[in-house]
């Protein structure tokens, strides 16, 4: 059963920025991409950070104001004071990185995003090099395919090639994702796994079913005493 990874859905084409980028030139990048944030790449061509609106709205958040509210504020918060007298992208970018591999599961990257808040991370190369980005609706392509794909997958990987089971005897219907399970099978203990094997079918939303069994081998036989 393949398992589609980040670099199957990740955007490869990422708008960057170097460390010596200027102030304006970020904010008007981000402005005509239509972006919240934007990687740094060093000299080398390797991220060395990321640069966010709020990472730019410091400059704004820190105008103003009563001079000693001001200071104290600063005093508190020294690196946002650092960010807010930043003028290139090496003084604005937070660093390090929360990033991803490109072999890295849809699901452990749906966590890590989830995990940190974040729309979107880096997805880094082994060399360090970045290789793209992936944001929280390039993870939920995996919902995009068909019904019809996702019953051909669980009949043929989950039925017949990872539990030997006859699809005669198992029948698969999807709609919308949902996937039904009705028919027999032949032990009792086959019928979880079978359904946690489905659930995990790339694209299914949720099992229904409704599957009977020849043989009860959830509990121990008890046998005569001699």
């Amino acid at each position: 059963m393949k398992r589609r990874t980040v670099a199957d859905v990740m955007t490869t084409k990422v708008v960057t920025v170097t460390e010596d980028t200027p102030f304006a030139e970020i904010a008007d990048t981000m402005a005509e991409h239509g972006i919240s944030s934007v990687p740094v790449l060093d000299d080398g061509g390797r991220l060395a950070g990321i640069v966010s609106e709020a990472d730019l709205l410091r400059k704004e958040e820190y105008k103003g104001g009563p001079v000693q509210q001001r200071r104290l504020r600063l005093r508190r918060h020294a690196e946002a004071e650092a960010k807010a007298g930043a003028v290139d992208a090496r003084g604005l970018m937070s660093a390090p990185v929360v990033t991803v591999a490109p072999h890295t599961p849809i699901p452990e990257a749906a966590r890590l995003l989830n995990a940190h808040g974040f729309k979107a991370a880096p997805v880094v190369a082994d060399d360090g090099h970045l290789a793209g980005i992936v944001a929280r609706r390039d993870l939920l392509r995996v919902f995009h395919r068909s019904d019809a794909d996702i019953r051909d997958e669980v009949i043929r990987d989950v039925l017949i090639c990872k539990l030997w089971q006859d699809p005669a005897e198992l029948h698969v219907r999807v709609q919308e994702g949902v996937v039904h399970l009705t028919g027999r099978v032949e032990l009792k203990s086959l019928i979880p796994i079978v359904v946690r094997m489905t659930a995990a079918t790339e694209g299914v939303v949720d099992v229904v079913h409704d599957l009977g069994y020849d043989t009860d081998d959830t509990h121990p036989t008890a046998y005569p005493r001699a």
